[in-house]
């Protein structure tokens, strides 16, 4: 038996997929969730095969929920985004499913994953979407961490630097500090170079955060945090802060 969960913040929505669903009998409707915090739990618990995954929804989105799982399951996409922005997504293995869909484009969409049953070449294909549309998501003015079984959104302008930890980064706030299974190299993408700079290999650090930059060596710095905290500034980090501040 096929596991399945539904994720929708729109009933009509989930009830269609249902609708559709009940003509293939090998497939078992695990469970359905108005939002991504109750796909992460439902997720956990059923450990199903594919997901019907909404993008635009409440609280956390689609691709931030994909984020906080270690071993995302198949996915189609449902969503109401405009064919513009779908053919990001056309290029990668993933399908998709664009609102108001009919039974033959459903049905279409989920016999090309029963005829691929291959849950890495999915997992992979949304990896690499999910880096292709970073730019595209609507809540880049936040992350999104998961702290044991909670869910905690951090909004940017909290975030005074990030700092490289083993195959993590760690988010440090006022309010403490958070592990994200991403690359320095994709923090510093996502958050470009007017509010967050790179300053070292190992450190990016949010400019209205810094109080004074104190000489350290040859050609490099030390950045000085209004909590008090040091970050080194190294020679490329401090050509970048100069065209920032304007020094």
């Amino acid at each position: 038996m096929i596991k399945v969960i539904i994720i929708d913040d729109e009933p009509l929505a989930r009830n269609i997929v249902k609708e559709y669903l009940a003509d293939y009998a090998q497939i078992n409707i695990a469970q359905e969730c108005n939002d991504g915090f109750e796909g992460v739990k439902a997720i956990a618990q059923y450990r199903p095969d594919l997901i019907f995954l909404d993008i635009q929804m409440p609280k956390i989105n689609g691709f931030e929920m994909l984020e906080l799982l270690e071993n995302p399951p198949a996915v189609i996409f449902t969503t109401a985004f405009d064919e513009y922005a779908i053919r990001a997504f056309e290029t990668h293995a993933i399908d998709y499913l664009l609102k108001p869909f009919s039974k033959e484009r459903f049905d279409k969409s989920l016999q090309k994953w029963l005829s691929q049953q291959n849950a890495d070449k999915n997992t992979n294909a949304y990896a690499m979407l999910a880096e292709a549309t970073v730019q595209q998501q609507l809540s880049q003015n936040r992350i999104v961490v998961k702290i044991n079984n909670k869910i905690k959104i951090i909004p940017l302008q909290d975030i005074c630097f990030i700092e490289a930890a083993d195959d993590y980064v760690k988010i440090h706030t006022a309010e403490g500090q958070y592990l994200k299974n991403k690359t320095m190299q994709y923090f510093e993408t996502l958050l470009g170079g007017e509010q967050f700079v790179r300053t070292h290999r190992s450190y990016i650090v949010n400019v209205q955060y810094i109080t004074r930059l104190d000489p350290y060596e040859k050609d490099t710095y030390t950045a000085i945090l209004k909590s008090g905290e040091k970050i080194p500034v190294s020679k490329p980090g401090y050509i970048k802060l100069k065209q920032v501040l304007g020094l």
